[in-house]
């Protein structure tokens, strides 16, 4: 369905830039290449949260199993796309260790936002993250990423 509504959509408006916004298809590699062959301009797959709280946010995502997802899209020579949701009590190093993960499979672009409890049946919100907080986060990205490409 996404490969067919990219194609789709460049038939009606073909100066219309894309981002796809996929599953991991639990692993299921070749529903990911239909979609990569299509190329759309922007490829998005949310880790959504850290390691350590992927099993109690995710209940059926695997941590290791979307950065192979986006492993996979950054090495077809699309622009890869990825979030976390802060604010389920992950700690800064958490969020240090999800950042680098997904720098390291090639992620082009990494927002971060706050966590809002959609429902009383969803996790709760356990804190809220300052805007000074996303700055330093921030910061420390932009530090590792410059110190990384000074290595290579």
């Amino acid at each position: 369905i996404w490969a067919e509504t990219i194609r789709e959509i460049r038939k009606e408006s073909p100066e219309t830039t894309l981002e796809t916004l996929l599953p991991d298809f639990k692993g299921h590699w070749h529903n990911l290449d239909v979609v990569i062959k299509e190329r759309p301009e922007v490829v998005s797959h949310n880790l959504e949260t850290v390691r350590r709280l992927t099993r109690e946010v995710r209940i059926q995502a695997k941590y290791d199993r979307s950065l192979e997802c986006l492993r996979r899209i950054s090495e077809a020579g699309l622009r890869t796309k990825s979030g976390i949701m802060l604010g389920f009590g992950e700690t800064e190093e958490d969020v240090i260790e999800a950042m680098q993960d997904l720098y390291n499979v090639g992620v082009h672009i990494l927002t971060l936002g706050q966590y809002l409890q959609p429902t009383k049946a969803h996790h709760p919100v356990v804190e809220w993250i300052t805007p000074q907080q996303f700055k330093k986060y921030e910061e420390k990205y932009l530090m590792q990423t410059c110190k990384i490409r000074r290595n290579i």
